[in-house]
C-alpha cells in the first residue's frame, strides 16, 4: 500500500510487514544496513522490516548470515533486487511508523521512524552483551529505533555522513527529553543496542548543500523531524510519552526503586497489606505532582553525583530538602533518615545509600496512605 510520496517522486510503501522507499531516479545512500551498507550510489530502494514473528516467538534466520537473511527478505518478500537495495531490521511494528517532514524554501527533510526501547534501551558505554568473533548473528532484540531519513537535496559523501551524525544526535535528544532509562545501566538511554539509520539524498536536485551540522538549516530540519518522529514512534509502539513518564518509578527506577524492590523491602517486616493492596496504594501516589517533581530532582541529583558534577556533601542537603518536601512540613530536612551521617567512602556506596533512603521514604508514604 502506498502511504506517502516524497519530494522528487520517491514513494513510500507499506506491505509484507515492511516500509519500502522506491526511488524514482538516481539517489545517493548512506546505510547502516547489513546488506549493501555504507555509501552507495547505485541503489534503487531501501526498506525497514518488522522481523518479529509474534509474542513469545523467536526470530528465525532465513539464511546462515544476517546479510543473507536480509537479501532473502528483499527478494522473496518485497520483490526487490537484493544487489540494489539496503534494509534495516526491527521488532517494532510498521503500523506504528511515524512520518515527519520539515521544509524551508526548496529544502525538504522527511524522517520515517519506527521505534521501541523498553527492553533494549541502552546508553553509549554500557556493558556489552556480546563480542563478535567473526560468526554471523542477527542482533535483533525487542527494541530498536530505525530511521529512514530522506533529503531532497544534493549532498556529497561527507555531508551525507554529517547528516547521519546530526540524525543520531537528534534521536538521542528525543530519548533524553523522555528520560527513558537504559536497560543495562542506571543511565539515561541514548538509543538501543540495535538501532539503524539510512540517509538518502538526491544528486539530481538543483539544490546542493555542503553542511548538515546543527548550525545549518539542513541540520535544524534533520533535528526537528527526527526528534518529532522518534517521540511519536515510541509513543505509538510502547506508549512511551511525557504522560507515562510522569511517575515516581519512571524517575527513580534507574536507581533501583521499582515495584518489586518496594514490595520486597515492605514484605521483609510485618506487612499489614497484601501485595494487591500495596500496589493499589502505590498506584494512588506514583503520579502525585509533588512526589514526581521531587523524585525528578532527586534522580537528577544522583545523576550529577554519578557524573562527578556535584560532590556528596553538596548533594546531601539538597536530597534532604526533596525528601522533606515529599513528606510535608512535619519533617524538616535535618530529620530525614540518617542523611547527615558521615560521608560514605566511595561514590557507588554514596549512590546506593541515597537510593535506599529514598526507597524507605516512599515506603513510609505508602504506609501513611494505607
Amino acid at each position: 500500500m502506498k502511504i506517502h510520496t516524497l519530494p522528487g517522486g520517491d514513494v513510500v510503501h507499506h506491505y509484507k510487514k515492511s516500509i519500502v522507499i522506491t526511488f524514482s531516479g538516481k539517489r545517493h545512500v548512506l546505510s547502516t544496513g547489513p546488506n549493501n551498507g555504507g555509501y552507495r550510489e547505485d541503489l534503487k530502494a531501501v526498506f525497514n522490516h518488522d522481523a518479529n514473528p509474534g509474542a513469545g516467538m523467536a526470530c528465525v534466520m532465513r539464511a546462515p548470515t544476517y546479510e543473507g537473511h536480509m537479501n532473502i527478505i528483499a527478494l522473496e518478500d518485497l520483490g526487490l533486487d537484493p544487489a540494489l537495495c539496503s534494509g534495516l531490521c526491527t521488532a517494532a511494528s510498521m503500523k506504528n511508523v511515524s512520518i515527519r517532514t520539515g521544509s524551508f524554501r526548496d529544502l525538504s527533510v522527511t524522517a520515517i521512524v519506527t521505534g521501541g526501547i523498553e527492553h533494549n534501551g541502552g546508553r553509549a558505554g554500557d556493558p556489552a552483551t556480546f563480542y563478535e568473533d567473526g560468526e554471523d548473528f542477527l542482533p535483533l532484540k525487542p527494541g530498536t529505533i530505525n530511521i529512514l531519513l530522506h533529503i531532497n537535496a544534493d549532498l556529497d559523501a561527507g555531508t551525507l555522513a554529517r547528516a547521519m551524525v546530526t540524525c543520531t544526535e537528534a534521536k538521542t535528544a528525543a530519548i533524553g527529553e523522555l528520560m527513558a532509562p537504559s536497560c543495562f545501566s542506571r543511565g539515561i538511554a541514548t538509543g538501543s543496542g540495535t538501532d539503524g539509520t539510512i540517509v538518502i539524498c538526491n544528486p539530481q536536485s538543483g539544490l546542493k548543500l555542503t553542511n548538515a551540522g546543527k548550525n545549518s538549516k539542513l541540520g535544524e530540519l534533520i533535528g526537528t523531524t527526527v526528534i518529532q518522529g522518534v517521540k511519536e514512534a515510541l509513543k505509538k509502539q510502547s506508549g512511551l510519552s511525557p504522560e507515562t513518564q510522569h511517575d515516581i518509578l519512571c524517575r527513580m527506577g534507574r536507581y533501583g526503586v521499582t515495584e518489586d524492590t518496594l514490595w520486597s523491602a515492605y514484605s521483609e517486616g510485618s506487612p499489614l497489606l497484601s501485595r494487591a493492596s500495596f500496589m493499589d496504594v502505590l498506584d494512588q501516589i506514583r503520579k502525585d505532582p509533588v512526589l514526581v517533581t521531587c523524585s525528578s530532582l532527586y534522580a537528577h541529583l544522583l545523576d550529577q553525583l554519578d557524573w562527578g558534577l556535584l560532590s556528596y556533601d553538596e548533594v546531601l542537603p539538597a536530597c534532604g530538602s526533596c525528601l522533606a518536601r515529599m513528606t510535608g512540613p512535619a519533617d524538616p530536612p535535618d530529620q530525614i533518615g540518617d542523611i547527615t551521617e558521615d560521608i560514605a567512602r566511595d561514590r557507588e556506596e554514596q549512590i546506593t545509600r541515597l537510593s535506599s533512603i529514598y526507597l524507605e521514604k516512599i515506603l513510609g508514604i505508602i504506609e501513611k496512605n494505607s
